[in-house]
C-alpha cells in the first residue's frame, strides 16, 4: 500500500508539473513575458528590465514575484506542524490555489489581445502567483523527490550529473525525464490554447488542481482506513 501511495504521490506531481507549463506559457505570452511559476525566470527578466534594454517589464515580474512568495508562506502557515506527506491541509492547499485560478478566469472575459494591457493582465498576474505558491508549498510538503512542480533546472542538473555521461550512478531517471517533458508539454498546451481563448489554459490548470486535490485526499483516506483495520 504504501508503494502505491508513493506511486499515487509521484503521478500527481507531475500533472502539477504539466500544469505549471500550461499557467506559465499564459503568463509569459499572455501578460508581458511574465512566469507565475518560474521565479528564476522573473528574476532575469527583472534584472534586464531594470536597464531598459527590449521594454521588458518591471512591475509584473515584482508582482509575480511578491505573489510567489505570498502564496509560499500562506501555505507554509497552513502546514505548520503537520507530518511530511499528503494532509487534509495539503488538500485545503491545493483548493485554494484551483479557487484562485477561477478567481483569475474573471478578468480574461474581458482579455480581447495578448498580451493584456496592464489594467487586467497585473490583477491576473498576482492571483496566478498566489496560487503557484501555493502549489509549490505543498509540493514541498508532499515531498515527491526531484519533483517540486514549478522548477525543473536542479532536476535537470541532477538528470545530466547522475546519467551514464556524467557520475555513471543509479538515479530515479524516470521522474526526472518526466518531470522535464511534462512541463514542456504543459507550455505547448497553454500556448496552443491562447490561441483560441485566454481562459481555456486557466481553466484547465484549476480542473487539475481540482483533480489532485481530490485524488490525493481518497489516496490518503485509504492508507488511514487500511491502518485503523490493522489496529482492530
Amino acid at each position: 500500500m504504501l508503494r502505491d501511495q508513493t506511486r499515487l504521490h509521484l503521478a500527481l506531481m507531475l500533472t502539477l508539473t504539466f500544469s505549471t507549463g500550461v499557467v506559465d506559457a499564459i503568463g509569459y505570452l499572455g501578460l508581458d513575458k511574465v512566469f507565475t511559476g518560474n521565479m528564476t525566470g522573473n528574476v532575469v527578466i527583472l534584472a534586464m528590465g531594470l536597464t531598459g534594454q527590449d521594454g521588458l517589464p518591471i512591475v509584473g515580474p515584482i508582482l509575480a514575484l511578491a505573489g510567489f512568495v505570498a502564496g509560499g508562506m500562506a501555505a507554509g502557515r497552513l502546514l505548520r506542524g503537520v507530518p511530511k506527506g499528503w494532509h487534509r491541509r495539503d488538500t485545503w492547499v491545493l483548493a485554494i490555489a484551483a479557487g484562485l485560478l477561477l478567481l483569475a478566469l474573471i478578468p480574461t472575459a474581458f482579455i480581447t489581445r495578448t498580451p493584456a494591457i496592464p489594467a487586467l493582465g497585473l490583477p491576473v498576474t498576482a492571483l496566478l502567483a498566489v496560487a503557484m505558491g501555493m502549489q509549490a508549498g505543498a509540493a514541498r510538503h508532499i515531498a515527491v523527490t526531484d519533483v517540486t512542480t514549478v522548477v525543473i533546472t536542479s532536476t535537470l542538473a541532477a538528470l545530466a550529473f547522475d546519467s551514464r555521461f556524467g557520475r555513471n550512478t543509479g538515479q530515479t531517471w524516470f521522474r526526472r525525464l518526466a518531470a522535464v517533458t511534462l512541463l514542456a508539454l504543459g507550455a505547448l498546451s497553454g500556448a496552443t490554447l491562447l490561441l483560441v481563448a485566454f481562459w481555456l489554459g486557466l481553466a484547465l490548470a484549476a480542473l487539475l488542481l481540482v483533480v489532485v486535490a481530490v485524488l490525493g485526499t481518497v489516496g490518503s483516506r485509504s492508507v488511514e482506513e487500511e491502518a485503523a483495520e490493522r489496529a482492530q
